[in-house]
């Protein structure tokens, strides 16, 4: 499997990253190792979680992913190092857990180790913004992590242009480190807040990029293309608004484009991705071993100009 340089980390990945999203999720502990084991075993090696997955699912408190990734290295027998683990902190845990500051920073990683049962995290991302900390707190935060050891490289998710070029600006006037990836939302529908200022940001600071939302919450892989289809989607509240106009022009053209090469419109879509300058990988997921299959082979697709300007013109 090709690797791809992580922006200025010095981490070398594959060009997909396995979302731990549906760890705990859609995806119990059996069927998580059975899907960890696949993609590890196809050559792919970066995993993407965070410490709220999955709160939002009743009965779970958070952690969930984390602890069953932790389970599935322990158990594996892989070398640690053979895994990059990208996990996050900010997003909320519960009452006076959640943020970006100090106390809660350093809070959180010691049991994001705990459940990960690793003494160090690759790649630890601030999930969102915090508007109350700011940015000389959290990067100060993560300097003392740095220097412990805990954690390898740091970054953040959901910055605008303007919010990551202040992050930069800090760490450069302050002397902290700074933020070398960023995982921002990107798929062919949802562009606008990373196409422009942001990738070409990213680009010209050599930070690395892992995308996240890929298939577009699922809509990508066309099995949703009216509100019926919706009905009994675990996803479904969230891909209602793909169906408009521009959605299903751009299902026409993953449609016209699997239909040339053989391959379906998720594995298309997810190659238009990791086709794109300035993106080192979009992170994606999977519950059940063919659904792996088609992640494994959008890997090996490569898209011929003709494909990449109809999908382009469609999605514009």
């Amino acid at each position: 499997m090709e690797k791809r340089t992580l922006g200025r980390t010095g981490l070398s990945i594959a060009p997909l990253v396995f979302g731990g999203n549906v760890f705990g999720w859609t995806a119990d502990e059996k069927t998580s190792f059975h899907l960890l084991d696949a993609f590890f075993a196809a050559g792919f090696n970066a995993i993407d979680t965070a410490d709220a997955y999955s709160t939002w699912v009743p009965g779970n408190s958070g952690g969930e992913s984390e602890t069953i990734i932790g389970k599935w290295l322990k158990q594996s027998g892989r070398d640690r190092d053979e895994a990059v683990i990208v996990t996050k902190v900010g997003s909320e845990m519960g009452p006076g857990r959640k943020g970006l500051s100090v106390k809660w920073i350093l809070q959180a990683v010691e049991d994001s180790l705990r459940r990960l049962q690793t003494d160090h995290i690759d790649v630890y991302l601030s999930h969102r913004p915090d508007a109350e900390t700011p940015y000389e707190e959290t990067l100060g935060a993560y300097d003392t992590l740095l220097r412990q050891g805990k954690v390898r490289h740091i970054g953040a998710s959901n910055l605008s242009a303007e919010q990551l070029r202040d992050a930069l600006g800090v760490s450069k006037g302050a002397n902290l480190p700074r933020y070398e990836v960023l995982q921002p939302e990107y798929n062919l529908y949802d562009r606008a807040s990373f196409d422009g200022p942001l990738r070409n940001l990213c680009m010209a600071e050599e930070i690395g990029v892992i995308t996240y939302f890929g298939l577009a919450r699922g809509f990508l892989s066309g099995k949703y293309r009216s509100h019926r289809d919706l009905e009994g989607s675990a996803r479904g509240g969230g891909i209602g608004k793909y169906l408009d106009g521009r959605g299903m022009r751009i299902l026409g053209a993953l449609d016209e484009v699997a239909a040339d090469t053989g391959n379906t419109q998720a594995e298309i879509a997810l190659a238009w991705i990791m086709a794109r300058k300035g993106v080192t990988a979009p992170i994606s997921s999977a519950t059940n071993l063919t659904q792996l299959e088609s992640l494994i082979k959008a890997a090996s697709i490569r898209l011929s100009n003709e494909a990449c300007q109809l999908l382009n013109e469609a999605s514009e």
